[in-house]
């Protein structure tokens, strides 16, 4: 076990985050040269007035329509990004990783928040899977790649919480905690998780058409 511990934190720690990287900039710049090619015109009317109007307005949870209509859906939403967002940079047991390979250190959370914030994570899951499963028209528009896309975070911090609590084998759960989220890296540029590279930008254009061009809200 303590061979397998060291080679996902090692040699396939470097894979992944070398996927992450080069995949992200890979699918960023393809992506930019099809727009160019089915669409260039878009690009001219892109507006940071009204990108930036949009953005603002989509990351306030009552700014929207849409959340309004939905209010415990966005507020689980925004909870789910924040616990996704803070936990992995501010983990303590990352930063020491990250200290312990590069020399580089930032200021931690105290393990009793990362693991509340851990668990509420997976619970915000568990409401994203049953919404899928029960709602109608979310299950009808939902395909395997949307529950890939969610069961890889979930696990990645499920095994974590397993591991902290130290439920089952500690050192299964860990190693199972570090290949979740080595997957979770690699899959970003070429999953439904890649809306984390391109979910301002997408907002920023529909900002830009409805508030540039249709001279109307998008929110």
């Amino acid at each position: 076990m303590n061979t397998l511990y060291a080679f996902v934190v090692g040699p396939l720690a470097w894979i992944a985050w070398g996927v992450f990287i080069f995949g992200s900039l890979y699918k960023m710049v393809s992506m930019y040269q099809l727009a160019k090619e089915k669409d260039a015109s878009s690009l001219h009317y892109m507006s940071f007035k009204y990108g930036m109007r949009s953005i603002l307005h989509w990351l306030n949870p009552v700014g929207t329509l849409g959340w309004q209509s939905s209010p415990y859906t966005a507020m689980v939403t925004f909870v789910f990004h924040i616990c996704l967002v803070i936990v992995p940079l501010f983990l303590l047991g990352h930063v020491v990783l990250w200290d312990q390979f590069f020399g580089i250190t930032w200021p931690t959370l105290p393990d009793t928040v990362a693991d509340i914030m851990s668990i509420v994570f997976v619970a915000c899951c568990i409401y994203f899977g049953l919404r899928r499963f029960l709602q109608p028209d979310v299950r009808f528009l939902t395909t395997g790649k949307d529950w890939v896309a969610l069961a890889i975070p979930s696990l990645t911090f499920l095994f974590g919480v397993l591991a902290y609590h130290q439920i089952g084998n500690d050192k299964v759960m860990l190693v199972l905690h570090i290949l979740c989220g080595e997957i979770m890296l690699i899959s970003i540029p070429f999953s439904r998780l890649s809306h984390m590279l391109f979910g301002f930008f997408t907002r920023a254009y529909m900002g830009s058409e409805f508030g540039g061009v249709r001279r109307t809200k998008d929110w």
